[in-house]
């Protein structure tokens, strides 16, 4: 099933969200439709809460970049009630877009490693280190869990001049292909 993609401003967003019961039988379900979402959004990263879901949840799929950042390889995984141990390494400007947040993409700076503690589809435990466009795919699907946009990494001044933008996509306002979810 493909849910609609909730859009900046819906309050589901700016919510931490609450872990997986990893024994839940509709779970599997779940991340199914996750995927299906991402790829009918054109998406390389999904997060539960872009879905309306209030859960720890997110699928990546990088290898859509394996061409410019070969590490992409053929990563694709599920994290479950993922938690971030550490970031580390230099700091690394890219940039960035979201799903919940359409035809805006702003230059971000993270650091270049982040650790994370996390279950995979298969209820497996792993603790991992990952880098490069890896790293810098999950920090954006994590922060989703956390309450937090790649836009709130930007100067006070940079997200003033998006305003008249954000207020765009927060009331539904854009030219895109799938299916989203708005206040209005």
């Amino acid at each position: 099933m493909v849910y609609p993609v909730y859009l900046y401003g819906m309050p589901v967003l700016r919510k931490v969200a609450q872990d997986n019961d990893l024994n839940d039988p509709d779970l599997p379900r779940l991340i199914d439709d996750m995927w299906e979402t991402m790829y009918h959004s054109d998406g390389i990263g999904l997060a539960a809460p872009q879905i309306g879901k209030s859960t720890r949840l997110f699928v990546v799929d990088a290898t859509l970049l394996k061409e410019e950042y070969p590490e992409a390889g053929d990563f694709k995984e599920t994290f479950l009630n993922a938690r971030k141990v550490e970031e580390s390494g230099d700091p690394w400007v890219f940039n960035e877009g979201c799903l919940s947040l359409p035809n805006l993409r702003e230059d971000i700076t993270r650091k270049s490693k982040i650790r994370l503690q996390y279950y995979d589809r298969d209820h497996k435990y792993h603790d991992k280190t990952f880098d490069g466009v890896i790293a810098r795919i999950i920090q954006h699907e994590y922060d989703h869990i956390e309450g937090i946009l790649f836009i709130d990494y930007l100067a006070p001044l940079r997200k003033k001049l998006l305003k008249s933008k954000l207020n765009a996509i927060s009331k539904g306002k854009v030219d895109i292909k799938y299916k989203i979810k708005t206040f209005s």
